[in-house]
C-alpha cells in the first residue's frame, strides 16, 4: 500500500516511488510564495470539495515547485538536443496529465495547478483541457451500445484525443477541442475550445494514463500519456470516493439539476431514498467497475500520486523516482 504504516518515517521508499507524508512534504514549499486568495480558491473548488488554504500551502505549493524543476530540466534538455541536432524549432508546451476517479477531486487539482502555475515568474500561459470533450456524442454511444459505459476507455474517440495531443506537442499553433456539456450530458455542438501555443497544457481525465491498445495483429501505436512530461494521479479508497460521489449527486439534485435544461432534471422528483439508491446503482454498475478495472490499474504510471484520506485531505504524496 502506497500510504504505508502510520508509525513509519515521514519519507519512505515504495518501489518505484518515494512516499512522503504530508508533514514532510509541506516543508518543501519554503522557497516559493506562489499562493491563491480565498475568493479564487472558492471559485476553483468542485462541489463538496473542502480543499483549503492549508491544502494549497502544504500540498499544492510544493507540487508546483516540483513541477518547476521538471519544466526547467525539460527546457534545458530540449535546448541541448536542438543544438546538438542543429534544429531551429519553436518551443512546445510542457504537458501535464491529471487522472483519477469520478468525484475524487481531480478537477479541483487541475484547476489549482493551472492557477498556481500561471502565477509563476514570467506568468506562463497555462491551458486546461478535459477529455470529456472527446467522448463520443450520446447518439454515437447509443449506436455502439456504449451509452451505459460512458467514461470507460472505449467511450472516447481515442484517435481524436491522441491527434490533439500530438498536434499540441508538435507545435501546431491553433488546435480546436470539442466541448462536453454536463448540463445536457452530451457534446455541445455549438461550442469548442481553441488551444493556441500555451507554455503549459494540463489534460485532465479519467483514463489519460491508459497504455496504448494492442491491435489484433499484435502491434501498438502511441498512447496519450506518451506525450506527458509529468502526470498526477488523485487517489483514495473506493469506499470514500463512492461516498463523495453520492453526496455530490444529492447536492446537485438540489442545485444544478434543477435547471430546466438539465439532462438530470428528471431525477429531481425522486425522494431522498430513491435518489440515493439510484446514485448507488450508478456507482455500482458504472463508476465503480470503471475505477477498479480501468483507472486504478494506471495509477502506478503516474509521476506523482496524491493519496487522500476519508475527509478529502491529501495524506501522502508518492513521487516516481527519477
Amino acid at each position: 500500500m502506497l500510504g504505508g504504516d502510520a508509525n513509519r518515517d515521514e519519507t519512505t521508499v515504495a518501489r518505484p516511488f518515494v512516499v512522503v507524508r504530508r508533514g514532510a512534504w509541506s516543508s518543501l514549499a519554503d522557497a516559493t510564495q506562489i499562493d491563491v486568495d480565498e475568493a479564487t480558491l472558492a471559485r476553483l473548488r468542485g462541489l463538496g470539495d473542502p480543499t483549503s488554504q492549508e491544502d494549497v500551502a502544504e500540498i499544492y505549493r510544493p507540487l508546483t515547485q516540483l513541477l518547476h524543476l521538471y519544466m526547467a530540466n525539460a527546457c534545458r534538455l530540449r535546448d541541448d538536443s536542438n543544438e546538438f541536432l542543429r534544429l531551429r524549432v519553436r518551443p512546445t508546451p510542457f504537458v501535464i496529465g491529471v487522472a483519477g476517479s469520478v468525484a475524487v477531486g481531480k478537477s479541483t487539482t487541475s484547476r489549482l495547478l493551472q492557477e498556481l502555475l500561471r502565477r509563476a515568474p514570467g506568468s506562463p500561459r497555462v491551458d486546461l483541457v478535459t477529455t470529456d470533450g472527446f467522448l463520443y456524442p450520446n447518439a454515437e454511444l447509443e449506436s455502439r451500445g456504449l451509452l451505459e459505459r460512458k467514461g470507460f476507455p472505449e467511450s472516447y474517440n481515442r484517435r481524436a484525443l491522441l491527434q490533439f495531443v500530438v498536434d499540441v506537442k508538435s507545435g501546431v499553433p491553433h488546435v480546436e477541442v470539442p466541448v462536453y456539456s454536463h448540463l445536457i450530458y452530451d457534446i455541445d455542438p455549438e461550442h469548442s475550445i481553441v488551444v493556441e501555443s500555451p507554455d503549459i497544457l494540463i489534460i485532465e481525465g479519467l483514463n489519460v494514463l491508459q497504455p496504448a491498445r494492442i491491435e489484433p495483429d499484435g502491434t501498438s501505436g502511441p498512447a496519450v500519456s506518451d506525450f506527458f512530461d509529468f502526470s498526477v494521479f488523485v487517489d483514495a479508497d473506493e469506499a470514500d470516493i463512492k461516498r463523495w460521489f453520492l453526496e455530490r449527486f444529492m447536492a446537485l439534485r438540489d442545485t444544478a439539476f434543477q435547471d430546466e435544461r438539465s439532462y438530470f432534471k428528471q431525477f429531481t422528483t425522486l425522494g431522498d431514498t430513491e435518489a440515493w439508491d439510484f446514485a448507488s446503482q450508478v456507482w455500482d454498475d458504472i463508476n465503480g467497475p470503471n475505477l477498479r478495472f480501468n483507472i486504478v490499474p494506471t495509477r502506478d504510471r503516474a509521476t506523482a500520486i496524491l493519496r487522500k484520506g476519508p475527509n478529502h485531505s491529501v495524506q501522502t504524496i508518492a513521487i516516481r523516482k527519477v
